[in-house]
């Protein structure tokens, strides 16, 4: 699938933008902008996710669903000399932290810092430290707590980190929070492609962009009792598996240029399930299989579970270096959940047999 301009542009503008859990509602705007001319309607709820809506007054709904926050840090001390420690916000990796750079989100605007980290020269007679919550700190320039204050960093403050998209060797997608706002531009792809091939549905459907996934399913869990939906396709991103020191006995085997992976799990509607996969066949599209055991771990849950039971199915697409700042996708596989999305949507029928018995 080849990318328009406006798409490509919007996707790095979107990745860009930085929308921590709890505070997306800059990237949540950027989202809404691109989707408003595919639908009918957007509605935000009061926690700011949004959907935009495809035949508002149907009483047959659909979701397609993404998670918009990505990973971060808070701002939990500072010392007397000025120097920042921190709590996680989602499930932000202290291992990469020494020698970041940072985005400081202070009263008084941005504010710029490192994540330090002592000299290997100082280092050598000692035990290898280990980056942890309790010894890695963020340097801002101040040498006072006073100092810091006045900048407008206090506790509570949000950290992100600023690294911003580009392209690798004309076959990855490359940039911090992949997780998931790849998934908010495919769903909104889909929009697009809907208004532009001047397809009718007989449904109505929710492109939704949920808030809050990082820290628990929690803008998805509200925003199912909000809408109600009979059924929920949800996206979001595995673990690309054939990287070192990743164990696919454990992990599974899925790969980035492979197909978009469909999951198996007790959350999963089978009837919803096969008929992605038939649509996926039946237009030649690749997939792979996937696995999980309790729980899938993502949005699928939380729409699954809602509302005495919503039928509900995942299409994952495979990601490098999940939780860094180099989280990477292939352009090939992105091109494809689209159309995978796209092509079932065009197959739902309000009168599917739902029910297994």
């Amino acid at each position: 699938m080849k990318f328009e301009k406006k798409s490509l542009k919007f996707l790095e503008k979107y990745l860009n933008t930085s929308s921590p859990t709890g505070y997306e509602h800059k990237g949540q705007e950027v989202w809404m902008d691109y989707i408003r001319p595919y639908v009918d309607k957007i509605e935000v709820d009061h926690y700011g996710t949004c959907y935009g809506i495809i035949n508002p007054e149907a009483e047959f709904k659909v979701v397609i669903e993404a998670h918009a926050d990505e990973i971060s840090w808070y701002v939990n001390y500072i010392t007397d000399e000025g120097l920042i420690y921190v709590i996680r916000n989602g499930g932000s990796d202290q291992t990469i932290a020494p020698s970041k750079v940072v985005h400081i989100h202070g009263e008084n605007g941005i504010v710029k810092g490192v994540f330090g980290w002592p000299a290997i020269h100082t280092r050598s007679n000692q035990d290898e430290p280990t980056p942890k919550i309790e010894n890695i700190f963020i340097d801002c320039g101040a040498t006072t707590k006073e100092e810091v204050e006045k900048m407008g960093i206090f506790v509570g403050c949000m950290i992100t980190y600023p690294d911003e998209f580009f392209e690798m060797n004309d076959r990855y997608f490359v940039c911090r929070a992949l997780d998931n706002r790849i998934g908010g531009f495919m769903i909104a792809e889909v929009a697009r492609l809907l208004k532009e091939n001047k397809k009718s549905i007989p449904f109505g459907l929710y492109i939704t962009n949920s808030v809050q996934e990082e820290v628990g399913l929690y803008g998805a869990d509200m925003i199912a009792d909000t809408i109600k939906p009979n059924i929920a396709i949800v996206t979001d991103v595995t673990h690309d598996t054939t990287t070192p020191m990743i164990e696919k006995k454990k992990e599974g085997d899925q790969k980035c240029g492979a197909g978009p992976v469909v999951f198996f799990a007790p959350s999963v509607h089978h009837t919803i399930r096969e008929l992605i996969i038939d649509t996926a066949k039946t237009k030649k599209i690749p997939y792979q299989r996937a696995a999980a055991s309790r729980a899938t771990g993502t949005d699928t849950d939380a729409f699954a579970h809602s509302n005495g039971g919503v039928p509900s199915a995942l299409i994952s697409l495979p990601l490098r270096y999940m939780h860094t700042t180099v989280e990477m996708v292939s352009k090939e596989d992105v091109g494809n959940v689209i159309n995978l999305i796209y092509e079932t949507i065009l197959r739902i029928k309000p009168e599917m047999k739902l029910k297994y018995h």
